[in-house]
């Protein structure tokens, strides 16, 4: 017998239909002889209504109110599941996020979990009820619920998980795996069985939209095993191979590559003629560390004239607010001119055998060259090699290394 958590995206319970669908799926595992807690979103689109509903109602509204609000999506999801499988006849008991608790600091809209008691739910498990948890919901130490912002299910999923020691994670979505990459740009990418944590952090970091990165820190933190799986198999996840997150083995590093990965959610960011003296780096990036901008790709070119051109990237999303920051810090840079550009994209190729493997980064740079595709920004980390390029070319460029590192299936 597997202690298992079996997480259920906001497409997997859509309606009542797919509820039911689900519930299935839980039926099953129990029959299996397996204990099982649940983990549910809300419904499809029902979070970003109720995000509307309260920016309708003041523009700028109380954060830990807008919480109280946004929370409940998750609420009405983990009330119906526990009803149909009551249904099939498993008892069964839905558990918010602050009855277990799940306690979380007090960053309305993005909280991060301080520690979960799990002591409500092993018992539950102990008298054979199937606890059914409301994702994505904590509850500060004065007792104001809160949301952990995006991916926050499969976070509560994941530490919860590690919380009740569970033998593995089993997330349940839309696609049936993680790919070598996206299967909409190219036919030939394929279905991996495993991939390691790090790995499966650089991909969600590097933009690939299976899992955010905060479920996969957690469980790479706490060694839990997860499974991305499809909810619209009709197998369940011991018997349907997804993709298995775990620790690494010692045959992965035969494979220098494992995925490509791309974003287009980014911009580019060049000031220049800046002094080149010790303590500007500071007035450049210190301002837009307060502003709460993070920014990714830098690169830095040193004139003989005493000036340096910086080039830097940011989420694009944060374009106006990081030229609005830097226009103000002006004066401390010392900046000649300021310029952007939001038609780029960043494409990422990632394995852990990079550590062993000479020419990765060559192969990369030799195959763009080769499709006339002009490199911007190069940033590397020891499993990772990123470049930035023009957003017309991200189909070709994906395309193109997904074949030059042997990544392609069969035809």
């Amino acid at each position: 017998m597997a202690r298992l958590v079996l997480k259920f995206g906001g497409t997997s319970v859509a309606d009542v239909a797919r509820i039911k669908h689900a519930a299935a799926k839980v039926a099953r595992e129990v029959a299996a002889g397996h204990q099982v807690v649940v983990v549910v979103s809300a419904m499809a689109g029902v979070t970003n209504a109720l995000v509307d509903y309260c920016r309708s109602t003041a523009e700028q509204a109380d954060p830990a109110e807008c919480d109280a609000v946004v929370a409940s999506g998750e609420q009405v999801t983990s009330g119906l599941m526990a009803i149909a499988l009551q249904a099939l006849g498993l008892k069964a008991r839905s558990f918010q996020g602050w009855q277990i608790p799940l306690v979380s600091d007090d960053s309305h809209g993005k909280a991060r979990i301080d520690r979960i008691d799990a002591e409500r739910v092993t018992a539950a498990l102990a008298q054979g009820v199937v606890p059914v948890v409301a994702g994505f919901q904590g509850v500060t130490p004065d007792q104001r619920i809160t949301t952990l912002g995006r991916g926050g299910s499969d976070t509560s999923a994941v530490a919860l998980a590690a919380a009740v020691q569970a033998d593995r994670c089993d997330i349940y979505t839309d696609v049936d795996g993680v790919y070598t990459t996206d299967p909409r740009l190219t036919d030939r990418a394929q279905k991996l069985p495993r991939v390691t944590f790090e790995e499966m952090l650089e991909l969600a970091s590097q933009g690939a939209k299976v899992l955010m990165t905060r479920s996969v820190e957690l469980a790479m933190r706490y060694h839990v095993p997860v499974q991305v799986l499809s909810s619209f198999e009709e197998a369940i996840g011991s018997d349907l191979p997804g993709t298995l997150l775990a620790d690494e083995e010692t045959n992965m590093e035969n494979r220098p590559v494992t995925g490509i990965a791309y974003s287009r959610d980014e911009a580019q960011i060049t000031l220049r003629r800046v002094p080149d003296k010790p303590g500007i780096a500071a007035a450049l990036f210190g301002p837009l560390a307060r502003a709460n901008i993070n920014v990714d790709m830098i690169v830095q070119n040193i004139s003989a004239d005493g000036t340096t051109d910086l080039t830097f990237t940011v989420a694009k999303g944060d374009l106006a607010r990081a030229l609005h920051t830097l226009e103000s810090a002006k004066a401390d840079i010392g900046f000649t001119t300021l310029s952007s550009d939001s038609d780029v994209a960043k494409v990422s190729v990632i394995g852990v055998g990079m550590r062993s493997h000479a020419g990765v980064a060559a192969t990369m740079f030799k195959t763009l060259s080769e499709r006339g595709i002009n490199i911007r920004v190069i940033s590397t980390s020891e499993i990772k090699i990123s470049v930035l390029i023009d957003a017309a070319t991200t189909e070709l460029a994906v395309r193109a290394l997904h074949t030059a590192y042997g990544l392609d299936a069969a035809a």
